[in-house]
């Protein structure tokens, strides 16, 4: 499990991203419940995370709408397969708008940047 803390900050919400191999939603639960042992994690606000698996693809906003189908585009353009990425989110008390969806972006860039260096 790579974690990726404390990478963006935008009007006080905070966001982390962490991904590993995964190759089923059962084996993304169990991925999901892994990182929540981590409190800091367990208390955020929400913990998006998109994989594509041999089933085919498979996404959760975890109530930030949109934010799943974000990540899960980023993998299927990057032919990342069967590797879970979560975007993690603690709410700052201000709301960003489309600008989370930048961030969303920027967090998963992040984490394939750091994967997959070129």
């Amino acid at each position: 499990m790579l974690i990726l803390d404390n990478i963006i900050s935008d009007r006080g919400s905070k966001y982390a991203v962490s991904g590993g191999l995964c190759a089923s939603e059962d084996a993304a639960r169990a991925f999901l419940k892994e990182l929540k042992r981590n409190k800091r994690f367990a208390k955020a606000t929400h913990n998006s995370w998109a994989l594509v698996s041999a089933d085919g693809p498979i996404k959760n906003d975890d109530g930030e709408a949109g934010a799943g189908m974000v990540i899960l585009r980023m993998l299927e353009r990057e032919g990342l397969n069967d590797h879970i990425v979560v975007v993690t989110r603690w709410f700052g008390g201000k709301h960003l708008g489309g600008d989370r969806f930048r961030h969303v972006q920027d967090a998963v860039r992040i984490y394939l940047e750091a994967l997959l260096p070129r």
